[in-house]
């Protein structure tokens, strides 16, 4: 798929399948192009049958997880891409590790999104961030927002199963969606005095695009399509 002067992204997809789409639609709505030449080149992997996420980071046992990552990491690399995207948060604990294996670079999603944060409101601010259990409980973005001074504000135990049932019964399993529940979870934020909101989750994401979502909400996922299109030497909509 290599062409003179053009480069290729590579995603790591099918984590979930919506999530997937919901990036590659971002790629395309926010290039700025005239014509289907203007647009990025990408080879885009929909593997619906990676173990789940946060199942794996909860049970400690991240070696399946790790090994099917790298076999996409380097089916990309072998493919043509220049770099890799992968639109699924909870992932990124082994991005580390995978990196160390292949010759093209993945865009760090959870760096990338906590330096978005800081330029846009700077430091010495609460933030809070509404991810699965699994992201959670990696710490990784509640360590990088701690080194940009940065605090970060979890979900009670109870708002935290419902952003959990929207993750996985509303959006992953296509149950309805009760927005109340969800407006529940943002009183806690403003009350709190969160100042803005980090959606750490492909699927909330898809959930922010549905319901409207203000800019209170920072998008992890957005950041992500930003970063690529740049790093790819195509021209983001202003």
């Amino acid at each position: 798929m290599r062409e003179k002067g053009q480069k290729v992204l590579g995603v790591m997809g099918g984590m979930g399948p919506l999530a997937t789409q919901h990036f590659y639609k971002k790629i395309i709505e926010k290039t700025a192009a005239s014509q289907d030449q203007d647009h990025l080149n990408m080879i885009v992997l929909n593997h619906v049958s990676m173990p789940d996420r946060t199942a794996a980071i909860k049970s400690g046992d991240l070696e399946d997880l790790y090994h099917k990552l790298l076999h996409d990491a380097k089916f990309l690399e072998v493919g043509g891409a220049d770099y890799i995207a992968i639109p699924s948060n909870s992932c990124h604990l082994l991005v580390d590790r995978l990196q160390k294996h292949l010759k093209i670079p993945i865009i760090h999603m959870i760096k990338e999104a906590a330096l978005s944060v800081y330029c846009r409101h700077g430091s010495n601010f609460k933030m809070g961030i509404l991810a699965a259990d699994g992201t959670l409980a990696t710490k990784l973005y509640q360590e990088e927002c701690k080194a940009l001074d940065i605090k970060v504000l979890e979900p009670s135990a109870e708002n935290q199963e419902r952003i959990m049932n929207i993750i996985y019964k509303g959006i992953k399993g296509g149950a309805p969606i009760n927005k109340k529940e969800f407006e529940k979870v943002e009183r806690e934020m403003k009350e709190e005095g969160c100042k803005c909101v980090l959606l750490a989750s492909a699927e909330l994401s898809c959930f922010k695009e549905m319901y409207g979502l203000s800019d209170f909400y920072i998008d992890a996922m957005d950041v992500l399509a930003d970063r690529a299109i740049v790093l790819c030497e195509k021209t983001l909509k202003e």
